[in-house]
């Protein structure tokens, strides 16, 4: 059972739940939501919430308790007493509750629409109860295809000596076991036919025992296979390589070691990339760069991020955690002036090498806006740093699942300086609340007028939500749930704040 559920008290969201229906038979449960790992969330007659695997909400069903604590319980489901309108049947063999069944969704057996209610939900409660937020508007869910989305895939790999078998996929649910599975339909068609034959080709390798990964990452019109190899490669597995890429039209790449020794097996070859059409961006990329794992959400994400944030001709925007320039280049065909910064030297590199190639291929008086790029640890950021930045019209701010506490700490902190909520100084046991003062000069900053926050996790949204609308002078003004993993619990999501005049 998850941190989260091992923090439950009464005094949380589960408080709120309704008491058990004192009609029901004895050992029913009445199924009322869902908790962030897909799990059913019923109360039984003592009080107790209880975590069911395999349960829908509005459901009645009995279920199998195999874990105890204090205020909770968690438990599979046994029986289905009356079903949800919702419950559908799961469009892969390897999705259930049974010995063996594949652990990479969890949300199959529900009707993908009310996958994405139960995200909005999650969304809202997050918000209200980590933050006391309430979004103004809640923009409508952006969705995309159910099956066939995931371009990007980690694929452990194993050589079963006993069985004298190859298993090539996702780990079981709640196991260190590798599934066995032969056919996985959240990944790309192409991909998903090659699931047997790479059985085969790991089997008929030298060193079969020796390959414990292969990660998968699809551009528009390349598919790379990075495989993780723990031994020399002989020329013979090579040459098995090369007829696996030349049959099944994929790009080998290598990983002697860490994830820095990744190389191209054969250089040359067509460049990995993926497309932004609206703005007119290509984006190359490498296999072990991070890039969204659903490009037909991606898409329709970065769209609509700039959009909200509507970027004028006259706007300095700045794109935090800018990544391979994601949202900068797009941003940088609206705007006068952008500025990306990024925690990895390597993505900062690449930011600039993407930034070049597509300049160099628009027409003249079509330029990109003058675009910078800077390396920063933005988990330590304070208002100097941030001011140091200069004045920006609009943020994009686009963390991975820690969130961006200390930037939205560091704009809290200066608003409550210059309000005189909070005092400047040199911190003291009597006076700890003391902030360090801001640099000399600090009237000319200005707040953004607007911020765009795009994540992948509700809580730490929710949590830096709070500090920007309580503390720091904003309003929330909307906030909506970004289905970029149908079939998971994964909640991604999108909110818009306003200064607040």
């Amino acid at each position: 059972m998850s941190d989260q559920n091992d923090k439950i008290s009464p005094d949380t969201e589960y408080a709120d739940m309704p008491a058990a229906n004192p009609s029901l038979p004895e050992g029913w449960l009445e199924v009322v939501s869902m908790d962030m790992e897909a799990k059913g969330v019923a109360r039984k007659p003592d009080g107790k919430v209880v975590f069911i695997d395999g349960a829908l909400p509005t459901e009645l069903v009995t279920a199998n308790v195999h874990r105890k604590k204090n205020n909770w319980e968690a438990a599979s489901l046994r029986e289905i007493h009356r079903e949800s309108a919702q419950r559908v049947q799961p469009g892969c063999p390897n999705f259930g509750l049974h010995d063996g069944a594949c652990g990479g969704c969890k949300m199959q057996h529900m009707h993908v629409a009310a996958q994405v209610a139960v995200k909005q939900r999650v969304l809202e409660d997050n918000l209200w109860h980590l933050g006391k937020v309430k979004p103004e508007t809640l923009l409508r869910p952006i969705e995309g295809p159910a099956w066939g989305y995931r371009y990007r895939a980690r694929l452990s790999v194993r050589y079963v000596i006993k069985k004298g078998k190859v298993l090539v996929g996702f780990h079981e649910r709640k196991s260190r076991y590798i599934a066995d599975m032969e056919t996985c339909k959240v990944l790309p068609p192409h991909v998903d036919a090659m699931l047997m034959p790479m059985r085969a080709l790991i089997a008929s390798l030298d060193a079969r025992e020796t390959c414990p990964q292969i990660e998968v990452a699809c551009g528009d019109h390349v598919t790379a296979l990075v495989l993780r190899h723990l031994e020399p490669l002989s020329d013979a597995d090579l040459q098995r390589l090369r007829d696996f890429a030349a049959a099944q039209n994929v790009q080998w790449w290598l990983q002697p070691k860490g994830p820095d020794t990744v190389h191209l097996m054969d250089p040359g070859g067509p460049q990995l990339s993926y497309a932004l059409p609206d703005f007119g961006i290509t984006m190359p990329f490498k296999p072990t760069d991070f890039t969204q794992v659903n490009p037909h959400i991606n898409r329709v994400l970065v769209t609509r991020s700039l959009r909200l944030l509507d970027a004028q001709k006259s706007d300095r925007v700045i794109d935090w955690f800018c990544g391979l320039g994601n949202f900068t280049l797009p941003l940088a065909t609206m705007a006068r002036e952008v500025l990306g910064i990024e925690g990895s030297d390597a993505l900062v590199q690449r930011s600039h090498e993407n930034y070049a190639a597509n300049n160099a291929t628009r027409a003249q008086g079509d330029q990109l806006a003058p675009t910078r790029f800077v390396g920063r640890n933005l988990f330590n950021m304070t208002p100097a740093l941030l001011m140091a930045d200069g004045n920006a019209d609009k943020w994009l701010v686009d963390p991975p699942r820690e969130g961006a506490f200390a930037l939205s700490k560091a704009l809290a902190d200066i608003h409550q300086i210059r309000i005189g909520a909070k005092q400047t100084g040199v911190a003291t046991e009597e006076q700890p609340d003391l902030l360090p003062p801001l640099p000399e000069g600090h009237e000319a900053w200005q707040f953004p007028e607007r911020i765009v926050y795009v994540s992948c996790n509700p809580a730490t949204l929710a949590r830096d939500a709070g500090l920007l609308v309580h503390q720091a002078g904003y309003r929330c003004v909307a906030a909506g749930v970004v289905n970029m993993f149908p079939h998971t619990a994964h909640v991604e999501s999108m909110a818009v704040f306003e200064r607040a005049h």
